[in-house]
């Protein structure tokens, strides 16, 4: 179906889907010709807004759930909405006050980062995210423990404990080669500490084969796998792991759910998984301004039939770091919403500074 520009309707068509868009976004049910009749400033009988209705469904911007129901936008007519017809409502002194005070209170910027999450979730009855800057840990001492018992394929296990140059301490379980002594797990902690003390994580791998291989004499063979399988349990572990901080997913639960059930099992399914989500939220990173995802302009949201506004936040020098912003149905009040994800994108930039 061909879906006319906004510039090709006349004013009596795009009044009346303004109208439609409006009351949809602001009640969640379909809109008759009734309801509309009695809006001000509109001069027309219920059968000739049917009948603009009609026209508009014709075009692919409405979209009637059954016969006798009254019209709602569709995701093209949604989209058209956004981009060329929504007038933005500035976040209000309270909104701001909320935004400015729940993520200047908060501590570490970890812990800012989560509160913007939540700030946005409860003014925006949406889910609430932030995509979280990686930082590659600075390496001050690792070392290996050995565990008790054995995995199910039989083989021992260790703790591979990290220290960061900023006392964070991390573990990970990372099983043995076998016949792994005592002597192997100091060695190979102490070599990980000495050798590479100060480097990123990512710079000790570029550096684990080559120096590894040339001291292959000097290192015994469990210890050479052990700092392998010692590394390489951090570097599996960034690469598959999102770093997306989700907050208010009990918003999505909200009046409609007891007649759209299976919409709101699919969007929390798709939080709980995070993977995609941070995908999606990774490609808000290149983007100067506030990017919408609506519906099933992404396959993610095929099913569910969600929106996401997200936009970018930066650093002192100015370079994108990571994306804040919201989840919930496509009847988003957007006007609203893409301004305080916008201001919160701002206030966190100015925290990074």
């Amino acid at each position: 179906m061909a879906v006319t520009p906004i510039s090709e309707l006349n004013d009596r068509a795009r009044d009346i889907f303004r109208l439609v868009v409006e009351n949809y976004l602001g009640s969640g049910v379909p809109v008759g010709s009734r309801t509309l009749s009695q809006a001000p400033g509109i001069n027309l009988s219920p059968a000739s807004i049917r009948n603009v209705m009609q026209e508009l469904e014709e075009r692919g911007l409405l979209a009637a759930p059954h016969v006798s129901a009254g019209r709602m936008p569709t995701e093209t007519g949604l989209r058209m909405f956004v981009d060329g017809m929504m007038q933005m409502a500035e976040p209000s002194v309270e909104e701001r006050r909320v935004i400015e005070q729940r993520v200047g209170e908060s501590g570490p910027i970890e812990d800012a980062l989560a509160a913007a999450s939540s700030a946005l979730s409860g003014l925006s009855a949406c889910a609430g995210m932030v995509l979280v800057p990686r930082r590659d840990t600075v390496l001050r001492q690792f070392s290996f423990v050995p565990l008790g018992g054995m995995n199910a394929e039989g083989r021992q296990q260790a703790l591979a404990i990290l220290v960061g140059s900023d006392g964070s301490v991390e573990n990970r379980v990372v099983d043995l080669p076998h016949g792994t002594g005592a002597s192997a797990l100091i060695e190979a902690g102490n070599y990980i500490s000495h050798r590479w003390q100060g480097l990123t994580l990512r710079e000790a791998q570029e550096r684990l084969a080559r120096e590894v291989q040339a001291d292959r004499d000097a290192l015994d063979e469990a210890a050479r796998g052990l700092i392998e399988r010692g590394l390489a349990s951090w570097s599996n572990d960034v690469a598959e792991r999102p770093v997306l901080i989700v907050r208010g997913q009990a918003n999505l639960i909200d009046e409609l759910a007891s007649v759209d059930v299976e919409r709101v099992r699919q969007l929390l399914d798709d939080l709980e998984g995070k993977r995609e989500i941070s995908r999606l939220m990774q490609s808000a990173l290149a983007a100067s301004a506030t990017k919408i995802f609506i519906g099933s302009e992404n396959k993610l949201f095929s099913l569910s039939g969600s929106s996401v506004i997200a936009a970018p936040y930066r650093d002192g020098d100015g370079r994108v770091v990571g994306v804040v912003g919201v989840i919930g149905p496509t009847r988003l009040n957007y006007a609203r919403v893409i301004p305080m994800v916008d201001f919160t994108a701002q206030t966190l930039s100015r925290l990074m500074r």
